[in-house]
């Protein structure tokens, strides 16, 4: 019986501890079991996080292992490598394909029947290996994407217009990485086109500003990294709002990574494109409006997550 009052989070570094300190101000959960190769590390980070229970609703935290997430609604990874200076989200694969293929049979021999959030990077391909070597039906499966990204983009518009970012509806989809891509046909501040609304503000150089602002969202993790060595807040936030989508059964649209099955002529691969999300994970990918410009830049992220797909021994 699956327990959606109960969230495992795999992997107890900076975005797997930061991710469980985000979900339990939700009061979504009444359990949390911090799975990580360092037990005594998930220990460690259970013990802190409880001490914060008397000022937040009842939960139960503690450190496990694989046996303590078979009736988990909600299971989250985060495990892996780190992306270091100068790496991109790809150069992680041999390293963090290497670790899934450890923690995934685990699961699958658990016959959990929660939804799994993959938050480790490269996030779509290891999304895709997930799906592949844990057999679950593909709306049970997804990563979070470019959740992330088109709430930095979101950001960058919104004080790019001196306008609130939640209203500001644009979305970055394709490869969370450097393939990703702006869907600027259909970005919108309050029902009016984007470019329309630039000029209202007294901004006329709409390619300028495009190329210049979705540059600044996809670098913002190398920026991020260089600065301070890793990112973690960002995403913590972005896991809080899927899992917020999923227990509550917001049917809510994100931008999160799940298999395509003939979506804009995609066929077996994992990218983000908006999708509907309850608590069944996928409910139904968006068809989205995308012009010329833009379909072709999506078959671009496509192939280039297939390349690295092929090179896979799965």
């Amino acid at each position: 019986m699956v327990n959606m009052q109960k969230v495992a989070v795999i992997g107890c570094g900076f975005v797997g501890a930061t991710s469980a300190f985000s979900l339990i101000q939700t009061g979504l959960f009444s359990e949390m079991v911090l799975i990580d190769a360092n037990h005594q590390k998930a220990e460690g980070e259970a013990m802190d996080l409880s001490h914060g229970s008397a000022y937040l609703t009842p939960m139960n935290i503690y450190a496990g292992g694989y046996d303590d997430i078979v009736d988990a609604g909600l299971i989250v990874i985060t495990a892996g490598a780190n992306q270091k200076p100068n790496e991109t989200r790809l150069d992680l694969v041999k390293k963090n394909v290497a670790i899934f293929k450890s923690i995934i049979p685990e699961i699958k021999n658990r016959n959990c029947e929660g939804i799994l959030m993959i938050v480790s990077n490269p996030v779509d391909i290891l999304t895709y290996v997930t799906l592949k070597l844990s057999g679950f039906p593909a709306h049970r499966v997804i990563g979070s994407g470019t959740v992330l990204d088109t709430a930095r983009l979101k950001y960058v518009l919104g004080r790019h217009l001196q306008v609130d970012p939640r209203d500001v509806h644009a979305y970055i989809i394709g490869e969370h990485g450097d393939s990703e891509l702006a869907v600027w046909s259909g970005a919108q501040v309050a029902g009016i086109h984007i470019n329309h609304f630039c000029e209202l503000r007294g901004h006329f150089n709409h390619q300028e500003a495009m190329e210049r602002l979705a540059q600044q969202v996809r670098d913002s993790a190398y920026e991020i990294i260089e600065r301070k060595g890793a990112t973690y807040y960002g995403v913590a936030v972005a896991v809080k709002r899927i899992a917020t989508a999923i227990v509550k059964n917001e049917h809510a649209v994100l931008p999160i990574s799940s298999l395509m099955q003939g979506e804009f002529g995609l066929n077996d691969i994992c990218l983000s494109i908006p999708t509907v999300v309850g608590s069944q994970g996928v409910e139904k990918v968006v068809d989205i409006y995308l012009n010329n410009e833009e379909n072709e830049k999506l078959q671009e992220s496509a192939k280039a997550l297939k390349e690295v797909l092929n090179g896979l021994d799965l």
